[in-house]
């Protein structure tokens, strides 16, 4: 008999929410196949299967919220199927104990009224976690209303937005909630459906940084032709050799690092009133999924060679895409790019990725005219704009930045194969 624990899929997490089982008790599970889907407040996950053979006992149902290291199946040879027990760990859920039973009251006279029973309490479904942080920060769940998880459960990210909202609002006066009710926009025919808990974890993160950051937006043109020559001439050998594509975005990873190097400050976050300057270059890239976005960080970016960055963008985000990316890998990020280019954009404005100060966003390589030396002359262009918080960041150094990015784009001599 092999158990399925809920796996910690890094050091800060100490729960996970089952999202889906793949597999459903007396069904057979390869070694290695997946067999359930988690979400976390940080990242989804596919959850593979630890043995072959018989899925005998499913302990948690879809939308549970479970502790790590908790055995939430077993697998074995078919023979136990329904007669395991429950699991040894307890339930998120732990329900308040009713009080001791008392005697009935005799019945009231016939003329005499009675005050209605009262109610049990509401349950509210949280999980130990939550619990202890709405203890530790002084907060009634049931002031916290109906939460993004499965059933209305309350999430980590719901109890510490709500704590947020509330600590904002009296420090600034600013609205308390990301999400107001709109009653007037429910006219005519239509359809209602609740936010995903990835879409709420990124309105929450995106209206705390507008919220948070004075956002300042510069933007530079860059002449992208050498590269765009380089890319054209060794793609067709650099997937040959190295079985992996050749994309622009390992050419502005490396001009990046070089950038994050000269203006540090760039590679910084603000905490409270003092800057954290940050000696590791950890640059994140968002990735557009079908049920939303997510930003996984390449560590030591400017250590890598172009092959290395290369390997690692196309090995993150074919994981993000199959839910198999790890929380560690979408943390500890100082600098940022949003390559909407890929979608050709040509020019956009990106939110910032707190608690980071700046983030870069990459136009579409575009064929256009321009003028060299009183010239007209074919181009691969490409707008390129860095977003920053304007209470570190002044425009001078966001310039220099971009200036510094578009020195190495634009006279790039380093060999690609």
């Amino acid at each position: 008999m092999g158990e399925v624990v809920m796996p910690q899929m890094g050091e800060s997490l100490v729960e996970g929410t089952i999202t889906k089982w793949l597999k459903q008790p007396g069904e057979r599970v390869e070694r290695d196949e997946v067999l359930f889907e988690i979400s976390t407040d940080k990242v989804d996950s596919e959850v593979p299967a630890p043995d072959s053979g018989v899925l005998e006992a499913v302990f948690f149902p879809e939308g549970e919220t479970v502790e790590i290291n908790t055995v939430v199946a077993v697998i074995g040879d078919g023979s136990g199927i329904g007669r395991h027990g429950s699991p040894t760990a307890p339930p998120p859920d732990s329900p308040v104990e009713a009080p001791p039973a008392r005697p009935a009251p005799p019945p009231p006279p016939a003329a005499e009224t009675r005050e209605p029973p009262r109610r049990a309490p509401k349950r509210i479904h949280s999980s130990p976690l939550v619990r202890r942080i709405a203890r530790e920060k002084g907060v009634d769940l049931s002031a916290v209303g109906k939460g993004s998880g499965a059933g209305g459960r309350i999430t980590k990210n719901d109890i510490l937005a709500y704590v947020d909202r509330q600590e904002r609002a009296v420090s600034s006066g600013l609205p308390a909630t990301a999400f107001p009710d709109v009653p007037e926009s429910r006219f005519g025919q239509f359809d209602v459906e609740p936010l995903s808990a990835m879409r709420v974890s990124i309105a929450e993160h995106m209206v705390r940084t507008k919220r948070v950051s004075p956002h300042v937006s510069a933007i530079h043109r860059v002449d992208c032709t050498r590269i765009a020559r380089e890319r054209s001439a060794a793609k067709d050998r650099f997937l040959e050799q190295n079985g992996t594509k050749l994309t622009y975005m390992p050419f502005f990873l490396q001009a990046v690092s070089s950038a994050l190097k000269a203006y540090p400050l760039v590679n910084s976050s603000l905490d409270g009133r003092n800057v954290v300057r940050h000696r590791e270059i950890n640059v994140g890239f968002a990735v557009a999924l079908d049920w939303g976005l997510i930003v996984p960080v390449i560590r030591n970016a400017d250590e890598k060679s172009l092959l290395g960055l290369q390997r690692s963008v196309n090995d993150l985000a074919a994981r993000a895409r199959s839910k198999a990316l790890k929380p560690d890998e979408i943390s500890e990020g100082t600098f940022s790019i949003s390559n909407y280019g890929s979608y050709n954009s040509l020019l956009a404005t990106p939110a910032i990725n707190q608690p980071q100060v700046a983030i870069l966003g990459i136009g579409a390589v575009t064929k256009m005219p321009v003028v060299i030396n009183d010239a007209i002359a074919i181009r691969s262009m490409s707008y390129l704009t860095l977003s920053f918080d304007h209470r570190v960041i002044d425009g001078a150094t966001g310039a220099l930045f971009l200036e510094h990015v578009r020195e190495i784009i634009e006279s790039w001599n380093v060999p690609v194969l």
